[in-house]
C-alpha cells in the first residue's frame, strides 16, 4: 500500500497539480492585495472616499454582551472584484497557452490531378497531354 501511495503522488500530474494549486494560492493572495490596496481606494476616493472594506449595512444594532448583524456588502464587492481579475487572468493564461500549443494545421496535400483546360477531365499533374482529348498541356 505504502508503495502504491507513493507512486500516486509521485506521478507527474499530481505534482504538476500540487505546484499549480499552491502557485494558485499564492496568485490569489497578490490579486486580493492588488485589489484591496491598489484598485478600491481610488475607486473609494472618486465615491466620496468611502472604504469598501468597511461598507456593511447593519441587522441589528449591537446589545449588551451581543454583537452587532452585519451585512458585509463591502467586503463582498471585493471579494467579487478579486474574482473577476482572477478569472480574467486565468483566461488570458489559457488563451496564451492555447495558441503556443496550436499547431498550424497539416498542410495542404499536394495535388495530385489537374484539369484539361480543353476537356475539363481530371488528368495527373505530370502528364504532358491529355488522355482524353489529347490536348498538349502546358
Amino acid at each position: 500500500m505504502l508503495n502504491e501511495f507513493k507512486k500516486f503522488a509521485l506521478r507527474g500530474n499530481v505534482v504538476d497539480m500540487g505546484v499549480g494549486i499552491i502557485i494558485g494560492g499564492a496568485f490569489g493572495k497578490i490579486v486580493s492585495s492588488f485589489v484591496n490596496d491598489v484598485i478600491m481606494p481610488p475607486i473609494g476616493l472618486l465615491i466620496g472616499g468611502v472604504d469598501f472594506s468597511d461598507l456593511a449595512l447593519t441587522l441589528r444594532a449591537a446589545t449588551g454582551t451581543n454583537p452587532a448583524v452585519t451585512l458585509n456588502y463591502g467586503l463582498f464587492v471585493n471579494t467579487a472584484l478579486d474574482f473577476v481579475i482572477v478569472a480574467f487572468a486565468l483566461f488570458l493564461l489559457i488563451r496564451a497557452i492555447n495558441r503556443l500549443s496550436q499547431t498550424g494545421g497539416a498542410p495542404a496535400p499536394v495535388p495530385t490531378t489537374k484539369e484539361c483546360p480543353e476537356c475539363s477531365m481530371s488528368i495527373p499533374v505530370k502528364a504532358r497531354r491529355c488522355g482524353y482529348c489529347t490536348t498538349v498541356q502546358p
